[in-house]
């Protein structure tokens, strides 16, 4: 793996595949089959499963498990020790292996820490997941949601500004800060 840093108590194996300049920091576990796009860092603690696709310059911080079933897209941020599930009703005694669900986190979405993302939802690009939430159903594009069960409680621009707290999606907005807003 060239161009690729892999710490020494990190443990990449033989057939995942990990994007040049990757970053794999300590304790952190790579499953063959899983896949690593350019430039991403993978901080202390984390586990990839095989067959999770994870997009260019993503950012997965402490204590992060992705699972079979997980695709995060380009640009993606994950909070210190978020949570993805991959089965609505897992049992001990019955393994639900075939009935892995898809987790979809488009481009430019954030996770935020100790967030719970459940099995089979899609999160919207540049949507925005708060510390601690709960998503049990999917996040449109520029949303923000907050709470257990997570809500929308805003929208939120590419760069990371809100743009306004009201239930309905604001059209035409322009973001204070980048000058641009959603539909970017």
């Amino acid at each position: 793996m060239k161009d690729v840093f892999v710490h020494p108590s990190a443990e990449v194996e033989e057939g995942a595949i990990v994007g040049k300049g990757t970053r794999i920091w300590r304790f952190s576990h790579v499953m063959r089959g899983a896949v690593l796009g350019e430039g991403c860092v993978l901080s202390q603690g984390c586990f990839v499963a095989e067959g999770v696709r994870v997009g260019h310059r993503c950012r997965i911080q402490n204590n992060v498990s992705l699972y079979t079933g997980v695709e995060l897209e380009d640009d993606v941020f994950v909070g210190p020790s978020a949570v993805f599930t991959n089965v609505k009703r897992p049992r001990a005694a019955h393994p639900r292996k075939p009935a892995f669900e898809r987790t979809r986190v488009e481009t430019g979405a954030t996770i935020g820490a100790n967030a719970t993302v459940v099995a089979g939802v899609t999160i919207g690009r540049h949507a925005f997941v708060a510390a601690g939430a709960v998503v049990t159903k999917n996040v449109p594009p520029f949303a923000l949601v907050e709470g257990a069960p997570a809500r929308i409680a805003g929208w939120i621009c590419a760069c990371g500004e809100c743009l306004v707290r009201e239930e309905e999606r604001p059209e035409g907005v322009v973001c204070g800060g980048c000058g641009v807003g959603p539909g970017v």
